[in-house]
């Protein structure tokens, strides 16, 4: 039988995120072939790398890669930059029909968590990936509110500060605003809180996610097994995404309702969730497990945006 044709990928951003992902591509895709690597230093570990991979390389940014002989080949673009500087990027990309998996906050396509709405957005142009809390948390999120009305959820995403490059350190902002924002539109939840903590101990630490929800209508087995159903959806793409302990419960009546300052009183069940994401250490060591959900869930969905736009095929 012969082998399905691949489509050639570019990566914008030579830094930790672009690099894990170009490493995966190689490594392990099966539709995607890695044709481009853009950066904005010469001297970045990432373009190095990628030109002893054989891989195009260019260091003047998107401009640069549009100079490149295979700019017309390329399918899909991934965007490993900043969120200030993707809408330039996608304005160049989408004038020349290309694809762009969107991994910064920037927000300019629709959210997309691929174990939660991953097959509603597969005709999109640009898909934002959201951020690699919002990754490790919405799932869990939407499998609350999959059995239970959510109505509020929290979400605090710890990562080894040396896993935290540039790009990450300069969308702090956006990170917040981005994920508790996919918290509510993609979770499901009535109102959501993100935040982030660069943990600088050392050795470091891998990726630790802690999830509360304030729900109604579902009892404390349905909430687990449908955590626990997410859980290992998600570790079919992140392996190393898993369950700390099982989930806790404490309930609240009418008589002790639980307040949240600027969000109001609840009354129902609190979940607390706790997770710890080990990375696959393609790239980075394995603590930083929060670049290898973020890369995992972009090469997920462009795998199935490619097959379904650019080859005809299901994945």
């Amino acid at each position: 039988m012969a082998s399905r044709p691949k489509i050639k990928a570019a990566i914008i951003g030579s830094g930790n995120i672009g690099t894990d992902l170009m490493i995966k591509i190689i490594r392990t895709s099966k539709i995607l072939e890695m044709a481009a690597l853009v950066g904005v230093d010469p001297e970045s570990d990432g373009l190095k790398r990628a030109e002893g991979m054989g891989v195009a390389i260019t260091h003047e940014g998107m401009e640069g890669l549009t100079r490149l002989s295979v700019w017309p080949e390329i399918g899909v673009i991934f965007d490993a930059t900043s969120a200030g500087a993707h809408q330039r990027h996608n304005e160049i990309a989408k004038a020349a029909g290309k694809i762009m998996i969107d991994l910064t906050p920037a927000a300019i396509g629709p959210y997309v968590i691929p174990v939660v709405n991953g097959e509603a957005h597969l005709d999109a142009q640009n898909v934002n990936m959201v951020t690699c809390g919002g990754q490790a948390t919405i799932p869990i999120v939407a499998a609350v509110a999959s059995v239970a009305t959510v109505h509020y959820a929290e979400i605090v995403a710890s990562i080894a500060s040396k896993s935290a490059g540039p790009g990450t350190r300069a969308n702090i902002d956006e990170f917040t605003e981005t994920t508790s924002r996919g918290i509510e539109e993609v979770g499901g939840a009535a109102r959501g809180k993100a935040i982030i903590i660069l943990n600088p101990a050392e050795p470091p630490m891998i990726m630790r996610d802690t999830v509360f929800t304030l729900s109604s209508g579902a009892e404390e087995a349905e909430i687990q097994a449908a955590v626990e159903a997410m859980v290992a959806r998600v570790q079919s793409y992140v392996p190393g995404y898993r369950l700390k302990q099982k989930v806790q419960f404490e309930r609240f009546g009418s008589n002790n309702k639980v307040r949240i300052p600027g969000h109001g009183e609840f009354e129902g069940l609190k979940s607390s969730i706790f997770l710890e994401v080990e990375g696959a250490a393609h790239y980075l060591p394995a603590y930083a497990g929060n670049l290898d959900i973020m890369t995992s869930a972009g090469l997920r969905i462009a795998e199935k945006i490619a097959a379904r736009q650019l080859l005809g095929a299901r994945v």
